[in-house]
C-alpha cells in the first residue's frame, strides 16, 4: 500500500471574501491549501490526506493511521507562540488557534517517530515546536517571478541528510517568506543557509528536515517528496509488523 503522508494546512480565509459560497449560505471560515503540494506527494508515490484543525484527541488517533507528515506553507507564526513580547510592524495576520493546532501536531509527529518535511512557515513551526524563534521579519525575501522560477541560491552542509538528498551543496531555490528561523530549537541543526546568513535548512534525528523555499513548486526539488515517500514506507512497514 502506499503511505499516507498528513499534510497540514495554516492558512484560513474568512467566509466573506470566498467565491465558491451557494447563494444564501452563511458566510464561514474556510481552510485553504495549494493543490502543489498534494500532487507533490502523490507524484513521489505518495497518498497525500488534508490535516484540519482538529482537537488533541482526534489528532492522536489520526497520527496513528499516517507514516508521515509534510507540514506546509502559510500565514506568519504569531509571536506569542515562541515568547516574543513584541511584534514587528511588517507582522502579518496571524492565527494562533491554528499556530497552536500545528505546534501540537510537530510535537505529537515527533513522539511518533514520523517522518516530518517542512516548508517555509512549516520549517519555522517546526523550529518553534522544538523551543526555537524566529526573526520576524526580514526584508528582501519575497520574489515577484513565478514560484517555479529560482531566484537565489542556498548553501547546503556537507554532510547533512538535506545533502544527502538533493545531491549538490548549492541549490537554486525560490523565496516567499519574510521570516526565518533564528535561535534554533532543541534537536535541530541548521543544514542550508541564504548567501546574507538567512537559516534556509534545518534538521533533526530521523527524516526531520525544513526548508524555507517552497520546493513543491520546483520540479527539480521533487527528490525531497520522494526521500518522504520512502522514509515513509519504511515507518508503514515498522507499523505493519
Amino acid at each position: 500500500m502506499k503511505p499516507l503522508i498528513g499534510v497540514t494546512t495554516s492558512e484560513m480565509r474568512r467566509g466573506d471574501l470566498a467565491t465558491l459560497r451557494r447563494h444564501g449560505e452563511p458566510p464561514q471560515h474556510e481552510m485553504a491549501l495549494g493543490l502543489t503540494y498534494m500532487r507533490a506527494v502523490e507524484l513521489a508515490g505518495g497518498v497525500p490526506v488534508v490535516l484540519p484543525p482538529l482537537a488533541a484527541g482526534a489528532m492522536a488517533t489520526l497520527l496513528t493511521r499516517l507514516d508521515a507528515v509534510c507540514l506546509s506553507g502559510g500565514p506568519d507564526l504569531d509571536p506569542a507562540a515562541y515568547g516574543a513580547d513584541d511584534r514587528h510592524v511588517e507582522l502579518g495576520p496571524t492565527e494562533p488557534s491554528l499556530d497552536a493546532f500545528e505546534l501540537s501536531l510537530v510535537k505529537l509527529a515527533l513522539q511518533r517517530g514520523l517522518p516530518i518535511l517542512a516548508i517555509c512557515r512549516g520549517a519555522q513551526a517546526l523550529n518553534v515546536a522544538c523551543g526555537g524563534t524566529l526573526h520576524q521579519h526580514i526584508p528582501g525575501h519575497r520574489q515577484t517571478e513565478l514560484a517555479s522560477e529560482p531566484t537565489h541560491e542556498v548553501e547546503i552542509e556537507s554532510r547533512s541528510r538535506l545533502h544527502r538528498i538533493m545531491r549538490t551543496q548549492t541549490a537554486a531555490v525560490n523565496s516567499f517568506h519574510h521570516q526565518a528561523v533564528d535561535q534554533v530549537g532543541e534537536g535541530l541543526r541548521v543544514v542550508a543557509h541564504a548567501s546574507d546568513g538567512t537559516i534556509e535548512g534545518i534538521e533533526g534525528d530521523g527524516f526531520t528536515v525544513g526548508v524555507q523555499w517552497h520546493a513543491e513548486t520546483l520540479v527539480a526539488h521533487s527528490n525531497l517528496f520522494e526521500a518522504l515517500v520512502t522514509a515513509a514506507s519504511r515507518t508503514e512497514l515498522r507499523v505493519a509488523a
